[in-house]
């Protein structure tokens, strides 16, 4: 089967798109044919060498969307010809740039594949819409609360803004000014382009912030949260600084980097009942998975990059 893999860190030239033998699945694991892998800055991130227990060659990836075609003699709740989707075991080896993987179906937490969208819009839902899912648990967001998402139009940030509206929250998201009509359309209650004034004097104070960012972004989020408020911190970067001002100001921080699997399944039905939809930015080839690296190391992804496989190609 074809591969993308990487057998030194650094820069995109080192993503290899070559011929590797195809696994058998274990007696717990399905074997799934890929059709789509999504494409998470994690990726290229490791790819450049950022610490994470990772053996070389790697082929890197969790995002997945395929059809199983084997199945391990224990696995029973999936059978050959199921269409699935779902993220490969994270931490882990990862292993979505390939035409087939092996993964046992609840650590790698697979669900069946909403009947809604395609293979491509699929892989783009996992690791992004768990994300987000899981900010809406941690932060408890009620119906009426303002929220603010920060990098709204990102592949966390634009399932945030679905999520919240779903829940009946006053959604604030930020972005750059050529993402305000789309934000509009997935139902911001208003718009901050970054890039013509401070957040923190635009905006009224929240109940919740939904931080991908970090770093200066977080502190000056420490101003407009309500006391008693609530900050997701996804890229779990805090100093002993920021959470001594965050515990001064009253304000309860989250942070975690754990993914339910039941969680997927609440992501499916709405998925299927329309009430959310994935976005795509580019939908690359598999063997073009450094200009997939390139235009996600640009930082102002719309939504999600998708790799397609020559499996995907034959639907």
């Amino acid at each position: 089967m074809k591969a993308v893999r990487v057998h030194e860190f650094g820069d995109v030239s080192n993503l290899r798109y070559e011929e590797i033998e195809t696994s058998e699945p274990a007696a717990d694991e399905v074997r799934v044919r890929i059709h789509a892998a999504g494409v998470n800055p994690v990726d290229y991130k490791i790819r450049q060498g950022a610490p994470f227990p990772i053996d070389l060659p790697w082929i890197p990836g969790w995002d997945i969307a395929g059809v199983v075609d084997e199945v391990g003699t224990d696995e029973s709740e999936f059978e050959p010809g199921d269409e699935v989707y779902g993220i490969l075991p994270f931490p882990g080896d990862g292993g979505a740039y390939a035409e087939a993987v092996t993964v046992s179906p609840t650590e790698g937490k697979l669900s069946q594949k909403p009947e809604s969208l395609s293979f491509e819009e699929a892989a783009a839902v996992p690791m992004a819409g768990l994300t987000a899912w899981r900010s809406m648990q941690l932060t408890d967001l009620q119906a009426g609360q303002r929220i603010l998402i920060h990098a709204a139009a990102g592949g966390v940030g634009h399932f945030a803004v679905q999520f919240a509206k779903h829940r009946g929250a006053h959604v604030i998201g930020t972005a750059s000014g050529s993402n305000e009509e789309f934000l509009r359309d997935l139902g911001v209650d208003e718009f901050v382009n970054y890039r013509e004034e401070r957040f923190e004097d635009a905006v009224e104070p929240v109940d919740v912030v939904i931080d991908a960012i970090g770093g200066d972004t977080f502190t000056r989020s420490l101003e407009i949260v309500k006391e008693s408020g609530v900050i997701d911190n996804l890229p779990l970067n805090l100093t002993p600084e920021q959470e001594v001002a965050a515990d001064g100001h009253g304000i309860r921080v989250v942070q975690a980097d754990t993914l339910d699997r039941e969680w997927l399944d609440e992501i499916t039905e709405v998925l299927d009942d329309g009430t959310v939809a994935p976005t795509l930015d580019t939908v690359f080839p598999l063997a073009e998975a450094q200009q997939a690296h390139e235009l996600s190391e640009e930082g102002h992804v719309r939504g999600k990059i998708v790799l397609k496989t020559s499996e995907g190609d034959e639907n």
